[in-house]
């Protein structure tokens, strides 16, 4: 059956698989002290046009969030992000359960506004009882969203704006970032994210890795003894290589962004699909998940021949679903959808 459920259904690229197989045999220190681990960090610095960086692997996105958002906070302290953020929805309280409540604001195509977020934080400091309420002290968005949105330049500034004001560090989910930094319409590179926010991280489980992502910190920030908050919530990787190898050979002649520009260009394909198809596309998004609108019947007709993902109820006989494009997207898998469709 031809999948496009997800960007990790298949397993690494041909060329992080062969690294991983090269180096299999090669006795090397644990926990991330490895070569490889510091080769691939100096890579992303390089990659960032950030050499004063500091880069650490973990192996998941939700791992990486609590993680994250854990160690920078303070106990009374919670994290301010979309409604629909991934946070929010899709990441079974993760950081509820560290102790951190996530504040919830509005959204737009899955993006916060810094006018929003302004207001939020006007509100919060002219409610005189707010000592005795939750103190927003990191602000969360991903990039792409949860619908494959993107923040421009300007907006991503003005968010970072309104955080330096109030002194809240922010936090980009980069776990899709290859396929932002690829798409036609963005105006944000990998050095501008770096510059733009405090800490982000660059997702590898969803652009061609096993598993694995690059936490960068990007003002002299990382949390102090950052490994043992690591250690502490059962992240450390004992087979650290397995992190370090991978994203080492991402970022070897480019190949983190030649995969986000290949998905991209499937996904260009997709639209063009579903337009000679007649099919209406939820929102505009320009990175490699795409949302239509299915009639429910046709729906699970579908499902017969065709993975993807259900992504809202839009109405009592139309659903919203997801299309997803990724390095293992071929030229035959296209073709299926466009006859069966």
């Amino acid at each position: 059956m031809v999948s496009f459920e997800s960007d990790y259904i298949a397993g690494a690229h041909p060329r992080v698989l062969k690294r991983l197989m090269e180096t299999n045999l090669e006795p090397l220190s644990g926990y991330g002290t490895d070569p490889y681990c510091e080769r691939a960090k100096k890579k992303i610095r390089e990659a960032c046009g950030c050499p004063q960086a500091e880069v650490e692997f973990l192996v998941g996105g939700t791992q990486t969030n609590a993680v994250v958002i854990a160690s920078m906070l303070k106990d009374y302290e919670g994290v301010v992000a979309a409604k629909t953020g991934h946070v929010s929805v899709h990441e079974a309280g993760a950081i509820e359960y560290t102790g951190h409540k996530v504040l919830e604001i509005s959204q737009k195509e899955g993006k916060i506004q810094a006018e929003t977020l302004q207001k939020y934080m006007e509100m919060y400091y002219a409610d005189e009882n707010f000592e005795h309420m939750v103190f927003p002290g990191m602000v969360y968005i991903s990039h792409p969203t949860e619908y494959g949105t993107l923040y421009s330049k300007k907006e991503l500034q003005d968010i970072a704006e309104v955080c330096h004001k109030y002194q809240m560090p922010l936090f980009v989910d980069g776990a899709r970032l290859g396929y932002g930094l690829m798409s036609h319409e963005t105006d944000v590179t990998l050095p501008e994210l770096a510059e733009l926010c405090d800490v982000f991280y660059i997702g590898g489980t969803k652009v061609g890795a096993l598993c694995g992502e690059a936490v960068v910190f990007t003002k002299g920030n990382k949390p102090k003894h950052f490994l043992t908050s690591v250690k502490k919530r059962g992240a450390l990787l004992a087979k650290g290589r397995l992190l370090g190898v991978q994203f080492d050979a991402l970022f070897t002649d480019n190949l983190y962004f030649e995969i986000g520009r290949y998905a991209i260009g499937k996904a260009e394909e997709l639209k063009e699909i579903f337009r000679s198809k007649n099919l209406d596309i939820y929102l505009a998004s320009p990175t490699n998940q795409q949302f239509i609108i299915l009639e429910n019947k046709r729906m699970e007709e579908l499902k017969k021949e065709i993975k993807f993902s259900f992504w809202e109820n839009l109405d009592d006989t139309h659903t919203v679903v997801r299309f997803v494009t990724s390095w293992s997207t071929t030229d035959a898998d296209m073709e299926t959808l466009r006859r069966v469709l």
